[in-house]
């Protein structure tokens, strides 16, 4: 092959050879000038560089570095590039239409430069911070004393029109790292400064994208013009400290979302309604399920007496399957002293995210961010042989770490939680089944609790940066290849994420899916080989000679408090009958009927169902409706023809009025769903 040319090898696996220098636009043209006119970017991928092995597909973390670095972290062998970046080198093509996930980012990114645009046009005053795309939108940190306004909004969304309209290119420019740091000082723009020193090095130069007049450091990718933003809402304004320290200056972080036409649009707002009507904050108060008590603090949960029995049935439901399979159950303090966490590295690696030490008379104590140390105590507090491996110790435990006063939501995020932990200590040919055994665990409380649908990442480290980890890069290595091997033996589809691991080790994120198609991160399985060194950990060998063991960390709730706010969205608080804290509302007709109504109450009490009878001297019809408000599966209702016959009328969620039956025949179908588990009524 000549040197001007390279080769292209597009999805079809055909290969084609095109001049050096060629852009992705070049080639869509060259195939039809329709596709040309559909595709919005491309992934490329070197020919050299193996597909993602397995069933696994690499991606990025979504970081600010990601924003602005240039460079490719670790492992990730595909990119999303512009359509107008020159092809230098032999690679595998995609081009994504608008219908690609990776589109709709890269869409929603080039929103914020719009709106970026539209903010220096219209308040010329204004600082700027970056416009990362989100899973649902977009938004742009900005300095100005001035707070915005709802007509300042409106009027930004209304310049953006006007900028679209422009169809102005997005230009990839390239300028030494000195004269943006130059223009960037003059220009009193603080934010592009830090950004520029934190992810550039002295001599590189610096990726900026032009659209008109505006001008922004930007790794890209963008859509080839504004003109391609068609469908956007500017939707809030929310404050947000300078690097997320209450100590800085007091930013303005404002909102918007983008798709490709109206019809995502408009269905993106439809969506977002129900997602209101879902809030568990809001259903949380209105089923009397739980607060968040002010004088008492916030991230803090009080379980009140109906939401405390769904958290009994979730428990009782873990520790009994934990004991099935093969765990023992233990329980650790609260609060330890300072040194256990420089000998675990949490001082070190996650000090930020504890509360302060607090200094009694014997020592420094602090309060647990997670339960393993604990684990790891009781490990050895015996000595250990082969024979009694594996280990698997598990903890409905306590945790407390110190979240942002800003960032915490409802039972979503919290300062103060129960971790269904549990560690795992094996040996290093144990460690695969172990991994596989505790995926299928996650499994098992997926389809339990009702979400049939899962995602699964893997969270790798990024060897640029060994100071955030500990451990050499052969434990990395081994443990990664361990966790996509057991991946790999489950045929489990993955995505891999580089630079996510915990600081001790690789992770699998088990992502559940929603009623209404949100990802949720809950389950965790955590390889980890560095806190049985870190502790000296040991188990005697077939060889007679002492070994250390490794590790798994598993939560597979998360943490209780989040899953029961997920739970509580999912189901819009009408839980499946074994989950609902009331199964049953009884409404005597009249006073007369009382009699046989507690005798209803107490044949279903007997079968151990929840039964909350409404013997108040209020109409039928308004004590109907406070039990269907409460969302109880069945509210039965009972009069002069129920009591002479032994029968109840039944009134079914969701269903209504489905008439008269023996109580018998009732008993039989309300205990026959709560021993199944089931979903539906």
């Amino acid at each position: 092959m000549s040197p001007d040319t390279i080769s292209i090898q597009l999805p079809d696996g055909s290969l084609r050879s095109v001049p050096r220098g060629s852009t992705p636009f070049d080639i869509a043209t060259g195939i039809s000038p329709r596709l040309a006119a559909a595709v919005v970017v491309a992934r490329i991928r070197p020919l050299e560089a193996s597909a993602a092995e397995g069933v696994a597909e690499t991606e990025a973390a979504a970081t600010e570095e990601a924003m602005y670095s240039g460079s490719v972290s670790s492992g990730q062998t595909a990119r999303i590039v512009d359509l107008s970046a020159p092809l230098h080198e032999d690679v595998a093509l995609e081009l994504l239409k608008e219908a690609d996930e990776a589109a709709l980012k890269v869409v929603r990114h080039s929103a914020a430069h719009v709106m970026a645009t539209a903010i220096l046009e219209l308040f010329p005053e204004t600082k700027l911070g970056h416009g990362p795309a989100t899973d649902s939108g977009f938004f742009y940190d900005v300095y100005r004393p001035t707070p915005f306004t709802e007509d300042d909004l409106t009027a930004i969304e209304r310049r953006m029109h006007e900028v679209v309209a422009r169809n102005e290119p997005f230009v990839r420019e390239v300028e030494s790292r000195e004269k943006g740091l130059e223009d960037y000082t003059r220009e009193g723009e603080f934010m592009k400064v830090h950004f520029i020193e934190r992810f550039t090095a002295p001599g590189d130069e610096i990726s900026l994208y032009r659209n008109g007049s505006f001008t922004d450091f930007c790794r890209g990718p963008h859509v080839p013009s504004t003109g391609r933003v068609k469908a956007f809402k500017v939707t809030s304004v929310a404050g947000a400290y300078w690097l997320g320290d209450e100590k800085n200056q007091q930013l303005q972080r404002i909102y918007g979302t983008a798709f490709f036409n109206a019809k995502d649009l408009d269905a993106h707002f439809k969506r977002l309604e129900e997602i209101k009507a879902r809030d568990h904050r809001v259903l949380g108060k209105q089923l009397d399920l739980f607060s968040i008590q002010e004088v008492a603090g916030a991230g803090l949960i009080f379980w009140h007496p109906k939401g405390g029995l769904v958290r009994k049935i979730m428990e009782d439901w873990m520790r009994d399957e934990c004991i099935r399979r093969g765990y023992d159950l233990v329980f650790t303090p609260h609060i330890m002293r300072r040194d256990l966490w420089k000998i675990s590295g949490h001082e070190g690696f996650y000090g930020e995210n504890m509360y302060p030490p607090m200094e009694l008379d014997d020592a420094e104590y602090r309060l647990k961010p997670m339960n393993c140390p604990g684990h790891i105590l009781i490990y050895k507090s015996s000595p250990r042989s082969y024979r009694d491996l594996p280990i698997r110790y598990a903890e409905l435990g306590n945790v407390y770490r110190y979240e942002r006063s800003g960032t915490m939501h409802g039972l979503l995020r919290v300062r103060g939680f129960t971790q269904d932990d549990a560690h795992v200590f094996c040996t290093p040919g144990q460690i695969e089944d172990e991994v596989i055994a505790c995926i299928e665990f996650a499994q098992s409380v997926l389809q339990t609790f009702g979400f049939s649908d899962f995602k699964v990442e893997l969270s790798t480290w990024d060897p640029a940066k060994p100071q955030d980890y500990t451990g050499s890069p052969e434990n990395w290595r081994l443990a990664i290849e361990s966790l996509k091997s057991a991946l790999n033996r489950k045929g489990i589809p993955y995505k891999e994420i580089p630079g996510e691991a915990a600081f001790y080790g690789p992770k699998i994120d088990v992502k559940l899916v929603d009623i209404l198609g949100r990802l949720w991160q809950l389950s965790t399985v955590q390889f980890d080989f560095n806190l049985p060194a870190r502790f000296e950990l040991e188990y005697t060998g077939e060889d007679g000679e002492k070994h250390s063991p490794v590790m798994v960390h598993r939560a597979l709730f998360g943490s209780v408090e989040r899953f029961f706010g997920v739970l509580i969205e999912h189901y819009a608080g009408a839980f499946p009958m074994w989950l609902a804290p009331v199964q049953v509302g009884i409404v005597p007709i009249s006073e007369k009927h009382l009699e046989y109504a507690a005798s209803v109450k107490a044949r279903l009490e007997a079968a151990g169902l929840r039964v909350d009878l409404d013997a108040r001297n209020e109409k039928m019809n308004a004590k109907i409706r406070e039990l269907t408000l409460h969302k109880i599966p069945f509210v039965l209702v009972v009069g002069d023809k129920e009591s002479a016959s032994e029968q109840v009328s039944v009134r079914t969620r969701g269903k209504g009025d489905e008439g008269s039956v023996p109580l018998v025949t009732f008993l039989d179908r309300a205990t026959a769903l709560v021993k199944d588990h089931a979903m539906a009524l």
